[in-house]
């Protein structure tokens, strides 16, 4: 492959991993007040969250088919123009029914290309997993950070009309699917070794879907309410969208490092675990002193949060050898994964209006973060496959 091949094909990985997070951290900085102008509950509130999650858990399951019938690249290219049509239909989310059914569209966009684009890296990079995956996570974390940072300041631009503000996310993904459009697209062909399911009989494919649940679980719902949870703790909303943002941008470099890291010197694991500790300390600060080292808690959070999201990604890659067995244990990874992590903004939201505060979801994050720190524990047995 000539490296101008080479490279336009990473550049449509980076455009493509871009637009898969500022539909959802977009939501974050405004959900208070869209929740009061709309008039809805946090309960709610949180569907805009978690409906995406779960379409991105229940739909990944029709990724490795699509990869067939229709092939990689054309599948993806259709993903990333259903994503721009969810994020213009938030021009009408004055309507909360609006609002929730672009979340749901965005989620099924999401579910399909997120197990294709791991398809994409093995078949495209191989030998060079641990950077690729790297530079995807990262291109998903800048999305996620500048869904989170400019919003707010987009909308202000914009007459400071909020549905404006979410709308305006539908230009880099109409972008980057002019680009994909380009790509020579090829179809998916099932190995004899690929099997025709799932891995659901396999016992480190569901270590491997825990640790991604739960650190999901964790990011979809600091996404929703962490903004909401130091304002509550005495900040400003300046300064708490300040905090968020820091939490966010950080993921930027860890997204990128961690990765390689865990290839150039075979640390998957250990950092695996590092995450999970540095997640279970983060959120129990947060949850009992969040005015003590705000910044702090925030940059750690945000850089265990990221990095655990670039490593899960990771695993499938050095389980299984063939780039359509990477998108099937991918596939159960998201599906089963993200089934589960769905569940944690809407149970915060509503423990937040029965406790009247949110310290109470905070602890139980906390709490998943030991069980996430066990998880990443029992995966230092290496696969025989791997």
């Amino acid at each position: 492959m000539k490296s101008a091949s080479r490279a336009l094909l990473m550049l449509a990985l980076l455009l493509a991993a871009i637009n898969l997070r500022p539909g959802i951290t977009s939501l974050a900085p405004l959900i208070e007040r869209i929740a009061s102008e709309l008039a809805l509950s946090r309960g709610l509130i949180s569907l805009t969250t978690a409906l995406p999650v779960l379409c991105m858990g229940l739909l990944a399951l029709l990724a490795p088919r699509c990869a067939v019938r229709f092939g990689l690249e054309r599948t993806i290219t259709g993903c990333l123009v259903l994503i721009g049509l969810a994020l213009l239909l938030r021009l009408g989310s004055q309507a909360s029914g609006l609002l929730i059914g672009s979340a749901v569209l965005l989620g099924c966009a999401i579910a399909v290309a997120g197990p294709l684009l791991s398809a994409y890296i093995k078949r495209h990079f191989v030998g060079h997993i641990g950077r690729v995956v790297g530079w995807y996570s990262f291109g998903m974390a800048i999305g996620g950070a500048a869904g989170a940072v400019l919003t707010i300041p987009v909308t202000r631009a914009l007459g400071d009309n909020w549905s404006f503000g979410l709308a305006g996310w539908a230009v880099p993904a109409l972008i980057a699917a002019a680009l994909w459009a380009c790509l020579p697209n090829r179809k998916e062909i099932p190995g004899e070794n690929d099997g025709q399911g799932l891995p659901w009989r396999e016992p480190r494919a569901w270590l491997v879907t825990g640790f991604f649940a739960i650190q999901a679980g964790m990011f979809y719902t600091l996404a929703t309410w962490l903004v909401a949870r130091y304002h509550e703790a005495g900040f400003s909303l300046l300064y708490s969208n300040g905090l968020f943002g820091s939490f966010m941008l950080v993921g930027l470099p860890s997204a990128w490092l961690l990765p390689w890291l865990a290839q150039r010197f075979d640390i998957r694991q250990p950092l695996l675990v590092f995450c999970g500790l540095t997640m279970t300390l983060c959120l129990g600060m947060i949850s009992v002193v969040p005015q003590w080292l705000p910044e702090v808690w925030a940059l750690l959070m945000g850089l265990a949060l990221s990095g655990s999201f670039a490593l899960s990604l990771v695993l499938p890659l050095y389980e299984v050898h063939t780039s359509l067995a990477v998108s099937r244990w991918t596939a159960m990874m998201l599906c089963a994964g993200y089934c589960m992590a769905c569940l944690a903004p809407i149970l915060a939201g509503l423990a937040r209006d029965l406790a009247g505060n949110y310290q109470v979801p905070f602890m139980v994050l906390a709490g998943l973060g030991v069980l996430m720190t066990l998880i990443a524990w029992c995966l230092r047995t290496p696969n025989r496959q791997s």
